[in-house]
């Protein structure tokens, strides 16, 4: 069965990722797929529309936190995609925890499965997107958490290896 272009994407399963950045004044967060392009150096490449609060704010500060997604975060997730930061503070409005970074400004998100802290390098634009490739500075990862993944725009909890 032929797939509609706008569903192509979905084909590709990915993690859940919640980027973080705060600038001089505002903070926000939002929902983004993210892929990583090395492991050495912990190179990931993420895309933001240039007219979002998020993308604004990674350009005034150079960093962003991708809070890798935890299995009990997916109503945040789900939220986090509808609401535009430029309407609301959306930490407030969904009562986010954060964790004060070990080396970036911008926060992580409390309850996530990991969290790695990003420097951009350089970015791209295409289309109304901007592509960001960042280094990873600083990372953790709450071993305890159960990561989140996502699939023809369903949400899959990432509990037992094979292989």
């Amino acid at each position: 069965m032929e797939k509609k272009m706008s569903e192509v994407a979905r084909q590709v399963p990915c993690s859940v990722v919640l980027l973080s950045v705060a600038g001089k004044k505002k903070r926000d967060a939002m929902t983004a797929t993210c892929m990583f392009v090395s492991e050495n150096p912990a190179y990931f490449v993420v895309s933001v529309a240039r007219s979002t609060t998020t993308g604004q704010l990674i350009e005034e500060s150079a960093e962003f936190v991708l809070n890798i997604a935890a299995a009990g975060q997916v109503k945040l997730a789900k939220a986090l995609g509808a609401t535009h930061g430029d309407r609301v503070d959306k930490f407030a409005k969904f009562k986010i925890g954060i964790e004060k970074s070990k080396v970036i400004a911008s926060p992580g998100i409390k309850g996530s499965y990991a969290f790695l802290e990003c420097r951009v390098i350089t970015s791209y634009p295409v289309g109304k997107y901007t592509m960001y490739l960042a280094e990873a500075v600083a990372s953790r990862v709450d071993e305890k958490a159960v990561p989140l993944a996502w699939l023809n725009n369903r949400y899959f909890a990432l509990e037992k290896p094979v292989g």
